[in-house]
């Protein structure tokens, strides 16, 4: 009798301990709306957890982008090898030397009147100059959630576009 309630004390233990010193879920790239998502991006690479130029983690590009725009992210971090890449500034704010000012992320505009793709325009104001760049969402395959599949720039040039070579 001595020994089954020793085993049980002991298991309650290891239960504590384990619940105790796990980490907490990761959390979800499952967002409530696409302006949701662009806003958490900006707040992570402010932290300086960008998922653009590492080269540590994949999920992290996977988080925020859809397929095709994520694979040429992730290849141009690889290639590149902590040298300057296709994506020669920060692609949030489309410029190497930032002084922002009057940041807004708005809410977000369907494309088309179509409910699984969505823009999200932010605006701000760098050096002086006013600025606005538009991230074209798509909603995630089999989720409520959302991806980036393009960031769009004020110049005419964007992120697809800039990592095919093409602006």
């Amino acid at each position: 009798m001595k020994i089954s309630k020793l085993i049980l004390v002991l298991g309650a233990l290891l239960l504590t301990v384990n619940l105790a010193g796990a980490k907490p879920p990761a959390k979800s790239a499952k967002q409530t709306s696409p302006a949701a998502l662009v806003a958490e991006l900006y707040r992570e690479s402010a932290r300086k957890r960008s998922p653009f130029f590492q080269t540590r983690s994949r999920v992290l590009v996977n988080r925020y982008f859809e397929k095709q725009l994520g694979d040429m992210i992730w290849k141009d971090a690889i290639r590149s090898r902590g040298e300057v890449g296709a994506i020669d500034g920060d692609p949030l704010f489309n410029a190497q030397d930032m002084e922002i000012k009057h940041f807004m992320i708005h809410k977000p505009d369907e494309v088309k009147g179509q409910t699984h793709e969505a823009a999200v325009k932010v605006t701000f104001e760098n050096f002086g100059a006013k600025k606005e760049i538009t991230f074209v969402l798509v909603r995630a395959t089999g989720t409520a959630g959302w991806k980036i599949s393009n960031i769009k720039y004020d110049d005419g040039a964007d992120l697809l576009g800039i990592l095919k070579g093409g602006n």
